[in-house]
């Protein structure tokens, strides 16, 4: 059967026109979908019974199966997530209870602000040292369906309506390895999640970041940094040796910025190996280039997936952040949510086993 998710209103009016010829048919769909969460053309009351038992025989709403539920003390949990291939992903809900401005308050959770982080790969094959989920290797690409339909999947679960809550690609994989799936899903979403309130995280796939700078409506952009020269980020992450800093700031220079936008580079503080304040004074230079804001997260660690590797102390940190602020930059420490339930930045992996021979120190993700 076919999976209605992932098609956009033009393509499900050609998809049904034979059990459902009235064009207005699959705009009716898409608001069950989306604005009731149904699963089911079941519950599609206002579409005659046949009508919806002909859909059912055709078609199907491709909703992941909850394999799993590991809820944090701090309010995130994490949904372990089947396809229907037996695949298995993971994606977050997380929570932010600090008060919000009142256009941005929604009437079922006042004060506020939900955010989804969502898979866009089952597995990652680009290998940053610091992440969980390149641990696994490559896994293969979610359809746009896929991705939607985890956001859905979270939305029944936790009972949030439309436009309550933030969307953040920042789940298993590199989003810009899948780049024409995850814009197709920025499409879809974009029915009740703004692109301003939608960020996509990279390691710095140019070509990625290049074929999302023509879309018209754009999300907030985040580049997974880490490091502020090749020779360090060559190891830290090894998708620099194909694209170096210098063709990525080149790229990112082109990134269209509407007023009031920047991007966001992100740094995983690692002991001892991108902590250090000449680091800090080489990330200065980085940020000044463009627009832009930077998230320090302190390694989130793993004794299992990521041998060897240390969180800094808090001194080392507030002095790292100390440097940024003191030279205008802006930062934010970013201490994670969610660590209780392994849910937190770099931790998503969707299983419990390695794929084959890695090497020591872990790698890609969020």
């Amino acid at each position: 059967m076919q999976d209605v998710l992932g098609l956009s209103l033009l393509d499900l009016t050609r998809a049904i026109r034979e059990v459902a010829p009235e064009p207005y048919r699959a705009a009716q769909i898409q608001r069950w979908i989306w604005d009731r969460r149904a699963a089911s053309f079941g519950e599609m009351t206002d579409l005659p019974r046949a009508m919806r038992e002909a859909l059912a025989d055709r078609f199907e709403i491709g909703l992941p199966r909850v394999a799993g539920r590991s809820p944090s003390v701090d309010g995130a949990e994490k949904f372990l997530l089947e396809l229907a291939d037996g695949v298995r992903v993971e994606a977050v809900y997380m929570v932010d209870s600090r008060r919000r401005p009142a256009a941005e308050t929604s009437e079922s959770a006042p004060g506020t602000r939900i955010t989804i982080c969502l898979s866009a790969q089952a597995g990652c094959a680009v290998d940053c040292v610091f992440c969980v989920t390149g641990r696994l290797g490559a896994g293969r690409n979610l359809t746009a369906g896929e991705i939607v339909g985890q956001y859905l999947v979270l939305a029944r679960e936790r009972r949030f309506g439309p436009r309550e809550a933030n969307v953040v690609f920042m789940g298993m994989g590199e989003p810009l390895l899948n780049v024409a799936n995850v814009s197709a899903a920025l499409d879809l979403l974009a029915r009740e999640v703004s692109p301003r309130r939608t960020t996509l995280s990279t390691a710095g796939i140019v070509p990625g970041i290049e074929v999302l700078a023509g879309r018209p409506y754009r999300p907030n952009l985040a580049v997974s940094l880490s490091a502020a020269d090749d020779t360090t980020r060559n190891r830290l992450m090894p998708v620099n040796r194909t694209y170096p800093l210098a063709r990525l700031f080149a790229a990112l220079k082109m990134w269209p910025l509407e007023k009031g936008r920047r991007i966001t580079f992100e740094w995983v503080l690692i002991a001892g190996v991108n902590d250090s304040p000449e680091m800090a004074r080489r990330l200065v230079a980085l940020a000044r280039q463009l627009p832009s804001k930077v998230n320090l997260i302190p390694l989130n660690e793993s004794a299992k997936w990521l041998p060897g590797l240390k969180r800094p102390s808090p001194a080392v940190v507030d002095a790292f952040a100390r440097t940024l602020s003191q030279a205008g930059v802006d930062v934010t420490v970013r201490w994670s949510k969610g660590l209780q339930a392994d849910a937190a930045c770099g931790q998503l992996k969707g299983r419990e086993t390695p794929r084959g021979n890695r090497r020591e120190g872990g790698s890609t993700g969020p």
